[in-house]
This record gives C-alpha cells, structure tokens and sequence, in this order.
C-alpha cells in the first residue's frame, strides 16, 4: 500500500529530524511508528484512583501507618493547615 501525505516543509522536517535522532530513515521510522500497539483512543489507560493509591502506598512499612494520627480525617485541617483542633 502506498500512502501520499501533503505536508508543509516545517512539517518534514521536524518528522524527518525524529527519524534521525532515533537512527532510521523517514520510511522506517514511519513504519515503526504504525506498527505500534495502539492505545485506547489514543489515550493512556485511565486507571481507578485507588489503584494508583494501592500501587504507591504498597511500599510503606507497617510501623510507618501505625505512627498516623488516629483522628487523621476527621482533623485533617490541623494536621495540613495548622489550624486548631475542632472538638467532636
């Protein structure tokens, strides 16, 4: 299959300039570039937000979430903001 692309000088360049900073000529890079596995709509994966929590909290030790406050929630604008501690 042949495939003609109209493209501005600038364009082609900058495409070309890809090419050569990964070592291939425009053709090749062009191919590499098809042959990938396209992603979902062009998209990273979108991931559940406790996912992401789970992945970056899997390292912490034990003795460290024992050491967080009790009341971390319900006084979450002392332990961020400084501000006095609000009675139940």
């Amino acid at each position: 299959m042949t495939l003609t692309i109209e493209l501005s000088n600038e364009h082609a360049s900058a495409l070309q300039a890809k090419a050569a900073a990964e070592g291939l000529s425009l053709e090749e890079w062009l191919r590499k570039l098809a042959e990938q596995e396209p992603l979902a709509a062009g998209r990273p994966q979108r991931r559940r937000i406790w996912e992401v929590i789970a992945e970056n909290m899997k390292d912490v030790p034990p003795e460290d979430f024992a050491a967080l406050p009790k009341d971390g929630l319900s006084q979450i604008d002392h332990y961020v903001y400084g501000v006095p501690k609000r009675t139940p």
